[in-house]
């Protein structure tokens, strides 16, 4: 029996960061391990484009940026086929089968996307092709019949908007396609925040920590992290539902019942905000410290990378290949049986 298909990606936009680990890369990891499913990762350099399209040189910079972040973590090109979205042309022809399956104003209204053009100030000049993202993610899902799709749960609306077309697609044309199911990080936290505070980390806002960072740069950060505003005394009762520090010891702290002291001891006053982050500092140097020197191992050998790549676009390619032969049957455009 054949297994489940797991896929997920991540847009070539610059060095991955604790919020793609949390959300997502941590996951992909301990699934990759179990051997339970056939394991795809996309670098989704076409959708990088729909918002970079005149800054193409950071894209094909952060090409290999994003492949090391993903050797580093522990994923296995063994295990797990690395592979390049612009490398699979069959998924541009997907995407225009899907485009008739769905509306504008349904785009318009994805949750996910409007945060996105409003995190980017887009107002009324929002490029078509950011716009359609959700029906380019439905392809890339679909060309592989993926059925996990290993998420953070601000990404559970584009995932439900590929249900919809998929749904939509079989009963018009036949059961062809399979539909796609979210699998939810085990993270402690819905979504990692930036260290000023904001709600969301992000390459594009400054605000992150990226797997790669020097110690030193991880002290720094740490150090200089947002709290809560009302917490100016030691003596002070703090808040730690929102505080962007105990997030990330829910997040990365092993240490489960210290932490919930830390924050007992934090809401009634006399816990200073250096302690915790002390503290939160130590917890993170621990956890990427290894990552950091097995990504440094990697770069050594840059045409390794080019070659995993490589080979992981051309197997994926046979695999997207077969799938679109099946979506020109089953619509009625195979004229010629290719």
């Amino acid at each position: 029996m054949s297994k489940e298909i797991m896929l997920t990606g991540d847009r070539p936009t610059g060095k991955l960061h604790l919020g793609h680990y949390v959300g997502s890369l941590r996951t992909r990891f301990e699934i990759q391990e179990t051997g339970e499913y056939e394991n795809f990762i996309m670098i989704a350099d076409q959708q990088a484009l729909t918002d970079n399209a005149r800054n193409p040189e950071k894209i094909r910079k952060s090409l290999v940026e994003v492949t090391l972040d993903y050797l580093a973590v522990g994923i296995d090109p063994a295990k797990t086929t690395i592979f390049v979205q612009s490398q699979i042309p069959e998924l541009n022809e997907l995407t225009m089968h899907y485009l008739n399956l769905v509306t504008v104003s349904r785009l318009e209204r994805n949750p996910t996307i409007k945060e996105e053009i409003k995190l980017r100030g887009f107002n009324t000049s929002i490029p078509a092709g950011f716009l359609v993202y959700p029906v380019s993610q439905t392809a890339d899902i679909t060309a592989f019949k993926a059925k996990k799709i290993p998420v953070g749960e601000d990404q559970l609306p584009m995932i439900e908007q590929s249900r919809e077309i998929v749904r939509s697609f079989n009963s018009i044309y036949g059961d062809i396609l399979v539909e796609p199911e979210a699998l939810i990080s085990n993270s402690g936290c819905a979504r990692l925040p930036g260290v000023d505070g904001k709600a969301k980390m992000s390459k594009s806002l400054g605000n992150a920590i990226y797997l790669s960072d020097e110690a030193d740069v991880i002290t720094e950060k740490v150090m200089s992290m947002y709290t809560d505003p009302n917490h100016i005394k030691v003596s002070d009762p703090g808040e730690v539902d929102n505080n962007p520090v105990f997030i990330y010891l829910d997040a990365f702290g092993k240490d489960k019942k210290y932490i919930e002291e830390l924050k007992e001891h934090y809401k009634q006053g006399g816990l200073g905000d250096v302690k915790v982050k002390r503290y939160l500092n130590d917890v993170l140097q621990a956890e990427l410290e290894p990552i950091r020197n097995r990504r440094k191992e990697f770069e050594k050998d840059k045409e390794l990378i080019y070659k995993i790549l490589l080979d992981g676009s051309n197997k994926a390619r046979m695999t997207a290949s077969q799938t679109l032969k099946e979506v020109r049957d089953a619509i009625g455009i195979n004229y010629f049986n290719v």
